[in-house]
């Protein structure tokens, strides 16, 4: 009796890995198939700005668009990721289909016209979107569906960012309330690694990043320790203030909206003077470099998300500048993500904080990077393992100490 119980135990759990492998293929090649799309169309219109500075001086009507499009074509789209979550816990009239087009259409104007904005807002909206469109095709139960959702997520963020095991752990983690739910692990893991393995065959790349430290052999108490305990005190402190920024970002986000929507009764006008705002805070600042995603330099000596991983490339108040432009963007209806421009904070907030330190600025710069992102976004797990996908294992203790201490200091208000 025992052994027939055994085995129709692993029968079962067979049959479940077979059943979400087989789901799990369509999701994984129709999102890594838009979000490879969306890639190249969101470099090529970034690339298109560069060369046509005017576009900055339309961002306000293109504000008003993007408006106007979400009002007559977006039903509860408008909501983007809530919705997807709220699904996700409490199942209702569902995700739209054309959510994906919408906000994969608005994200590439809302960059085409330098808005400062992300992209892994897009890429999760379009997994969201298109699993929900084949779980009624293929008519799965409620619970089934929730799931289905959730590898719909995975496979949208891991195809954006090339990090597939880190999709699959924050689709599971970010919609957590108290508890993890690890039977999905499974379906998210092979959609993420199907959308990666998509976008890869699309012949999209990814933006690399390096650490160049090695730590010393030689540190204080080192005849008696592993670790340099004096660069772990360092990391702490950074940590604390990467969890900050996080409360900083999200605070600011929310009070922005409420700001604009007090003050501007007119829905469509707050876009658009969002929009002036942006353009007031490029002269203000005197460059471009805080517009758009981050990721591509400009002009030689921009700042980047990379140049932050080398010394001097990044200002004192980079971090802040960016922060600024980002809430001040997403905040009046902008289209786009969060992530991306999180990365960039934290990587700029990271070689600030290494110069001030004397810390290994690369290091420091990617630290900053996960961190930021997982206090904002309260997934220190998934970060951690995004740590180890993006810079290597070998770092893994200095990753999941500066995630999980940004995560305890960021309020948890993401």
């Amino acid at each position: 009796m025992f052994l027939k119980n055994i085995k129709s135990e692993r029968i079962q759990i067979l049959q479940y890995i077979l059943k979400w492998f087989v789901l799990s293929i369509p999701v994984g090649l129709l999102v890594g198939s838009m979000v490879a799309l969306f890639l190249w169309l969101l470099t090529s219109a970034i690339f298109f700005r560069f060369s046509h500075d005017y576009l900055l001086y339309l961002l306000p009507l293109a504000g008003v668009a993007i408006h106007f499009m979400y009002k007559f074509l977006g039903k509860s789209s408008e909501k983007g990721n809530n919705l997807i979550m709220d699904e996700i816990h409490q199942p209702g009239g569902g995700v739209p289909p054309q959510m994906g087009p919408l906000v994969l259409i608005t994200t590439v104007i809302t960059h085409l016209f330098g808005g400062s904005a992300g992209r892994e807002g897009t890429a999760v909206q379009i997994g969201g979107s298109i699993a929900q469109l084949l779980a009624k095709w293929f008519k799965l139960s409620a619970i089934d569906v929730k799931t289905f959702l959730m590898a719909g997520v995975a496979a949208g963020f891991g195809a954006v960012f090339g990090t597939p095991l880190t999709g699959a752990i924050f689709a599971i983690e970010v919609i957590a309330l108290g508890r993890l739910k690890y039977d999905a692990i499974i379906p998210c893991l092979f959609a993420s690694i199907i959308g990666d393995f998509t976008v890869n065959a699309w012949g999209i790349a990814h933006t690399h990043y390096h650490i160049d430290f090695v730590e010393a052999k030689d540190f204080f108490l080192s005849a008696y320790l592993h670790w340099d305990v004096l660069l772990i005190f360092k990391i702490i402190l950074a940590s604390v203030a990467f969890g900050l920024v996080s409360f900083l970002f999200a605070t600011l986000v929310h009070r922005i909206k409420n700001i604009f929507s007090a003050v501007i009764k007119t829905t469509w006008l707050i876009p658009f003077f969002g929009g002036i705002a942006i353009i007031l805070l490029t002269f203000l600042v005197g460059k471009s470099d805080y517009l758009s995603l981050g990721v591509h330099a400009e002009y030689d000596g921009a700042i980047t998300i990379a140049s932050a991983f080398k010394a001097g490339g990044a200002d004192t108040f980079s971090w802040l500048w960016k922060t600024i432009f980002t809430t001040v963007t997403l905040g009046t209806g902008f289209k786009g993500g969060e992530v991306t421009p999180l990365f960039y904070i934290g990587a700029t907030l990271g070689n600030t904080l290494a110069t001030f330190m004397d810390a290994p600025i690369s290091l420091f710069a990617a630290l900053g990077f996960i961190a930021v992102f997982a206090g904002a976004t309260n997934t220190p797990l998934a970060c951690t393992f995004m740590g180890i996908e993006l810079f290597g294992g070998q770092y893994v203790l200095f990753f999941a100490i500066a995630c999980f201490t940004a995560y305890f200091f960021s309020g948890h208000s993401g």
